[in-house]
Parts: structure tokens; sequence; C-alpha cells
């Protein structure tokens, strides 16, 4: 089966390179340019990964991500966060206050990003397989 990722991003040429490249290493791909669009993405298409821009109009990616954590149906959805501001964001407190994976800083290489997608989603399988036994 096809791994489903949301990249969540209002500046457009991130989610084009992103939507592109995650295309190409063969992922079904939806895009939001703003919070809102995202979170409504979210529970419409139930991805198995969130890439989400921390500063969005209408709704961070740190808002997102809680409500993420917080919603019982979704909740093991990893979320990885871009940021361009990720000296300001404690890693640890995006993990436990927001449900945030994993942080990626910007500029990123869209090739580290798919690298980065696939490790996330392979770890998030196994926790799933570990859950079930």
């Amino acid at each position: 089966m096809t791994a489903r990722i949301l990249v969540c991003d209002d500046e457009a040429h991130i989610v084009r390179a992103a939507e592109f490249k995650l295309r190409k290493a063969g992922f079904e791909v939806i895009t939001a340019s703003d919070g809102e669009e995202g979170w409504t993405a979210v529970l419409e298409h139930r991805p198995d990964l969130v890439i989400v821009d921390c500063q969005m109009p209408y709704l961070t990616g740190l808002e997102m991500s809680k409500r993420i954590m917080n919603h019982e149906e979704i909740s093991g959805t990893p979320v990885l966060m871009l940021t361009a501001k990720g000296y300001e964001l404690s890693e640890q407190l995006a993990r436990s206050e927001y449900g945030v994976s994993k942080i990626m800083l910007k500029p990123f290489s869209p090739r580290a990003l798919v690298a980065e997608a696939h490790a996330m989603l392979a770890t998030n399988e196994a926790r799933s397989a570990e859950a079930t036994l």
C-alpha cells in the first residue's frame, strides 16, 4: 500500500518541491497552504505522515500537531515539523507538548525530506506491528 503524506506549508515553492520529490519517491501526496486547510485534510484523508510548517496563518503547525496528538483516532500519526526557527523550538518540548515526531530545519534538502519520510514511516509501521503483538 502506498503511504499517504500531507504537506502543509504557506510557502508555495516549498510545497511544490516537497510534493514533486515525494511523488517521485512513490508516495501519495496531499497538499495544503495553511493550517486550517491542513487540519481539514488530516481529518478527511487520514495521512500516514504529516509534514507541516511551524508558522502558518489561521492555525500554526504546532497547533495542528497538538490537535492530531489529542484526537483519539489519529493520535499516532507522525508529524515532521519544518521550521526556519529551529533554534527557538526545543525538539523535546515540541515532542512532549505538541506531539511532534521530528523537526527539520529550513532550508532543507528535498532528498533529506524524502529520506526522513521513509524513516519516520518505517518507525511508525514497526511501532504499529509491535502494538498488535
